[in-house]
């Protein structure tokens, strides 16, 4: 799509009364490559920001290969860009990551999260990670498990590995049993979710600006998103859907923040 579609998108969007817009493409941040006109994801997430009233701009999911010194500088300088990075690593090991094709080392992907980290104080990042890739020894699985240690992500979407028609892994060597897959992703998830409350439980005492984008299971309680993309649940009334609400954060559990309203 050409930038004067996307933005005309949004200006129409904002005028409805939008208060977050979300640019979403398979490797996202590799926006521009394939069209005539000179552009970038960096160029676009600029032209977003300077949009009138625009409110949070969040995007999904982009490639750590395509995350540029560019894309990296509009994060930390275009101001309704939310300080939240979704960035899939799928594996800790650089004999799997080579197998999976994915194009980068581990090495370059914790360094990638350091100059992410450093340019955008109070990041939160998120990940995809797979266990039981073709041919993935325990070894292999020690190095997802170390990683997930390393880079202390917030949250993580953790898959099993399924065959897809069609596909190269496919043809590899190595299909792993169902049930090491299933051992090693309940000890995936629980390293994870270890992680996960840790880093939410540093918010505790912190005031956190909420978009109040549903309700709570409790009456009388709201839930949205803060610019990290934490779940926060406090006490409101449904006229309240749709603000932007501060809350202090009161608890921490492993999916989500308890709040209230200030």
């Amino acid at each position: 799509r050409l930038p004067s579609s996307i933005l005309a998108e949004a200006q129409e969007a904002i005028a409805q009364g939008s208060r977050e817009i979300t640019l979403l493409g398979q490797n996202v941040n590799a926006y521009g490559c394939d069209l005539e006109e000179k552009t970038s994801f960096a160029k676009l997430l600029r032209q977003m920001d300077a949009l009138p009233n625009v409110g949070r701009i969040r995007f999904t999911s982009p490639h750590p290969k395509y995350m540029g010194d560019d894309v990296i500088s509009a994060l930390a300088d275009c101001d309704s860009v939310c300080e939240h990075v979704h960035l899939p690593v799928q594996a800790g090991s650089d004999r799997t990551l080579r197998r999976m094709g994915r194009r980068y080392t581990r090495a370059e992907y914790v360094r990638l999260v350091e100059k992410l980290r450093s340019a955008v104080p109070g990041l939160a990042l998120s990940t995809d990670l797979i266990v039981g890739f073709p041919g993935e020894t325990e070894e292999d699985f020690r190095e997802t498990l170390s990683l997930v240690e390393e880079v202390g992500f917030d949250s993580s979407f953790m898959f099993i590995y399924s065959p897809r028609t069609g596909t190269p892994s496919t043809r590899l060597s190595g299909e792993i049993p169902d049930v090491i897959k299933r051992e090693r992703i309940n000890r995936l998830i629980e390293r994870q979710n270890g992680i996960s409350l840790a880093r939410n439980r540093e918010l505790i005492g912190q005031e956190m600006e909420v978009l109040v984008d549903g309700v709570g299971k409790e009456p009388r309680t709201l839930a949205g998103r803060t610019r990290t993309n934490k779940l926060v649940i406090f006490a409101g009334e449904p006229s309240e859907l749709g603000t932007l609400r501060l809350v202090r954060i009161d608890a921490a559990n492993t999916f989500g923040l308890e709040g209230t309203g200030v």
